[in-house]
């Protein structure tokens, strides 16, 4: 108001003392292309300190102009080859033949078992796993990894209603018709 007061009538900001404003260049957009591209997990933090450029325009940058964000893998039990996924589709047809005899009773008649390997470590967190993709990529699938540091077999059977038996194979025994 007081600027009108003395005639100055401009509508255009004056320059102002502190930080320089950073102006966002096709070179910085590559340079952090590149740098995502080389690591698919680094940090926007990582990024805005080697280019020395703050991390809200690093985070304009790759969301804005990139059109990236960062997702989490998807965790899938197993990579299952085709002849496993032939296994499976067949089990599920001979399940639904089982079902069809009987739908009234069907449940009441089945016993189910599943055995997985117990670790003693813990395994990366979804944090961890996050990597920039761009918008409209599919989610990165991460297996899981058997990890060398002890280990228990859980061997869990159940029938429709409850947890029949939890066993804990012993060290150094393998299952076989005996065992079971």
């Amino acid at each position: 108001m007081a600027q009108f007061k003395h005639g100055d009538f401009s509508n255009c900001d004056a320059p102002h003392p502190g930080l320089p404003k950073t102006v966002t260049t096709l070179e910085i957009i590559d340079q952090i292309h590149k740098l995502i591209l080389e690591d698919h997990r680094i940090l926007a933090k990582s990024i805005a300190e080697q280019l020395g450029i703050s991390c809200e325009q690093v985070g304009s940058i790759i969301h804005e102009d990139l059109d990236m964000g960062k997702l989490s893998k998807k965790w899938v039990p197993k990579c299952l080859n085709v002849d496993q996924k032939h296994q499976q589709c067949q089990s599920s047809e001979q399940l639904f033949e089982f079902f069809w005899r009987d739908p009234n009773d069907f449940l009441s008649q089945l016993v189910t078992m599943d055995e997985t390997w117990l670790y003693h470590y813990d395994p990366e967190t979804k944090q961890q796993s996050m990597e920039w993709r761009y918008s409209g990529s599919p989610c990165p699938k991460k297996f899981q990894v058997q990890k060398s540091a002890g280990k228990v077999l859980a061997s869990i059977f159940l029938d429709q209603d409850t947890i029949l038996l939890i066993d804990y194979l012993p060290k150094g025994e393998t299952i076989k018709a005996e065992y079971y």
